[in-house]
Parts: C-alpha cells; sequence; structure tokens
C-alpha cells in the first residue's frame, strides 16, 4: 500500500480503540474500518481484512476474561454453536444484500437496544439470578443464529446485539454477559475468515498491523471490565448505541450536508 506512514500509525491506534470498544460494548469495527478504508482497501477486502484482528482481539481478550474467573465455557460454546452457523450464512451473503436495506435494519435494531438501555437498566446491572436459563434452548438457539447471520455479514454493532441476547435473553449481567460474548465472537470469527480468505478478501500484512492494536485495546478493556463493573459498561454502551443508530439510520449524513 502507498499510503503514508502516519496512516499506518492511525490504523494501529484505531485498532486500539477498536478492540477496547469492541471487548466491553460493540461498534468499534467503525473505526478500524474506516482505517482500512484509508490504506485505500476495498469495502469488501476491508470487512474481510477486519476479521483478522477481530478474531487476535477475541483472543486475547477471552484469555483475559477466563484469567477472572468470568467465562461460562459451557453454555458460551452452547450458544456458539447456533452463531456460527448463521456467521457462515452471512459471510456467504456478504456480497448478495442490498446494503441499504441492511443498514436501515441495523439503526432501528440500534434503536430497540437504546430503549433496553434506559428501560431496564437493572438488568443491565444485575441480569437474573438463574443466570444463563433465561429463555430455553430453541429461542436461544434462534436469536444468536440470527446474531450471527448479522455478524458474519457486516461484524460491525455485532457486539452489541451479543451482549443484548446475552442479557435479556440468557440472563448474564453486562460484565459476565461480556466475557460469553467474547468467547461467542472468537468461534464465528474464525468461520467468517476462513469464508473471506476462501474468496480472496483478506490483505494479511495489513489485517495483522490492525490487530496489533486491537490485541492492545482488548487487553486494557478486559482490566477495565473488572475494576470498574457493570455500571461503566453500560454507560459507556448509551453514547456507542447512540452513534450507530444515528449512523446507520442516515442522521448524521443529514447533519453533514
Amino acid at each position: 500500500m502507498d499510503s503514508p506512514w502516519y496512516v499506518y500509525v492511525l490504523t494501529v491506534l484505531a485498532g486500539i480503540l477498536t478492540g477496547y470498544i469492541n471487548t466491553l460494548a460493540g461498534c468499534g469495527s467503525a473505526f478500524s474500518l474506516a482505517a482500512l478504508g484509508a490504506l485505500g482497501l476495498p469495502l469488501g477486502v476491508a470487512n474481510g481484512t477486519n476479521r483478522v484482528a477481530i478474531l487476535l482481539q477475541n483472543v486475547v481478550a477471552v484469555k483475559g476474561f477466563h484469567g477472572q474467573g468470568k467465562v461460562d465455557w459451557k453454555a458460551g460454546l452452547r450458544l456458539a454453536v447456533p452463531a456460527c452457523v448463521g456467521a457462515v450464512v452471512g459471510a456467504l451473503l456478504a456480497t448478495r444484500i442490498d446494503p441499504k436495506q441492511l443498514r436501515m435494519a441495523v439503526g432501528v435494531a440500534m434503536v430497540l437496544v437504546l430503549v433496553l438501555l434506559f428501560a431496564k437498566p437493572k438488568r443491565w446491572l444485575e441480569g437474573r439470578s438463574d443466570n444463563a436459563k433465561g429463555l430455553h434452548w430453541a429461542p436461544q438457539a434462534v436469536v444468536f443464529f440470527c446474531i450471527g447471520v448479522y455478524g458474519g455479514f457486516v461484524q460491525m454493532g455485532v457486539g452489541v446485539f451479543m451482549l443484548t441476547g446475552l442479557v435479556f435473553g440468557a440472563g448474564y449481567d453486562v460484565v459476565r454477559g461480556n466475557a460469553v460474548k467474547v468467547l461467542i465472537i472468537l468461534c464465528f470469527t474464525a468461520i467468517a475468515l476462513a469464508v473471506f480468505i476462501h474468496s480472496g478478501q483478506v490483505n494479511w500484512s495489513v489485517g495483522l498491523l490492525l490487530a496489533c492494536g486491537n490485541m492492545a485495546g482488548a487487553w486494557i478493556a478486559t482490566r477495565q471490565a473488572a475494576k470498574r463493573g457493570a455500571r461503566f459498561i453500560r454507560w459507556l454502551l448509551i453514547p456507542v448505541v447512540t452513534y450507530a443508530a444515528l449512523k446507520y439510520l442516515g442522521v448524521l449524513a443529514l447533519l453533514a450536508r
């Protein structure tokens, strides 16, 4: 790539921010995709290349949360199965779905998440006493399959949907939900990445550069989650989800005119 040296530095910095936000909330890929675009990567290649950084970011995040004893491995791997199947479908559909319709649907979904953040704050902070027994297996499988389809397709924002499903569907508080979230995303990102590699839509040198930042951001985030707790993560989610809703619904573009 013939970009100036500082673009590569900004790519690593974008990776740090991406890894931090993705680990604690979601939508961090907005920063990494922007950085990959600045490097001149086509959107399809940027979408595939971003998965390299996401994969390694979640390796670090899972290790960090595991060291704190917060990963529910049994439930996480069980929920990862339908998410992985969905990720294959989403990655294969990545070039077939109308991007405008997808953005609108995601924008509406983000608004619903934002409503839940304000309407039921205790659920995010405390979870349920029955923990991962909120929904029966069949509804959970459907929910996480759909999230996997979205994650396989575009990745950006999947952490928000995943965390919402874990809090409201599986009954986790937001801290333990984050730990399970990164495990599930690690599993289905590996599957989706394989599809993009097969399609020749991965730039490895740029992906590994971005991954350096993502891993650093994830390392910082796992320690922030332990120190600051659920309340901090919920308040981090609110501006992130608000930004994503405005972006996907086209409000930011209108304001920029």
